[in-house]
């Protein structure tokens, strides 16, 4: 009984070890696919991000590719939970746009590297990978809340589709451009609380007028 134990100890303790390392081998990857895309990120630098091997990231991953469409998958699947367990039905149009736009800056402020993946994915790839791993639609709750609007006359007359997509961009474009923004701000850290917050609420104030 004691061996069976001790057996069933290390085989838990293996699986929490490789999902350690899973973890960290895609941490690591976020940052590198942040800051050249798939078609320039290297897996030495996230080998050596990590301290482990080239050959474990492919045991894992396969390939750089396959290492890619993980980190789009737990981006979608992570990062986006709260979007999709937002209950708006019960709101107005306008009260459901504000409260899905604070919680997708939310999470953008959690996770200040995935807008320039995104971006990436849409300048490099023009976002075949989205369909390779099932992602049809990221908007869909917004265009839901603008066609509520537009149908009732919360909103003015507009495109949800369009719009929709100048609200994310809205919402992400302070991220993709943070490094550039810093010179309009001198000494101002532009992932630092109070820059975030005064982009938070800019943000939501903006796009609540626009419609």
């Amino acid at each position: 009984m004691a061996t069976k134990n001790k057996r069933a100890s290390k085989a838990s303790r293996n699986t929490r070890d490789r999902e350690a390392t899973k973890t960290e081998i895609l941490d690591a990857a976020v940052e590198e696919f942040a800051r050249n895309g798939l078609a320039n990120a290297r897996i030495e630098a996230i080998a050596a991000n990590t301290g482990v091997t080239k050959a474990m990231i492919y045991y894992y991953f396969n390939n750089k590719e396959g290492l890619y469409e993980a980190i789009l998958k737990r981006g979608f699947n992570a990062y986006m939970q709260p979007l999709q367990e937002l209950s708006l039905e019960t709101l107005s149009p306008t009260e459901a746009l504000e409260e899905f736009v604070r919680c997708l800056l939310s999470i953008l402020v959690r996770n200040p590297n995935w807008p320039l993946i995104m971006c990436y994915e849409a300048l490099q790839n023009q976002g075949r990978y989205y369909k390779r791993i099932g992602i049809n639609n990221i908007d869909a709750q917004l265009i839901a809340i603008l066609e509520r609007g537009v149908a009732d006359g919360s909103f003015r007359p507009l495109d949800p589709r369009f719009t929709a997509n100048n609200i994310i961009g809205i919402c992400v474009f302070y991220f993709i451009s943070r490094d550039g923004m810093q010179y309009l701000f001198p000494g101002k850290r532009m992932l630092g609380k109070q820059m975030l917050q005064l982009h938070v609420e800019q943000a939501i104030a903006l796009i609540l007028a626009s419609v």
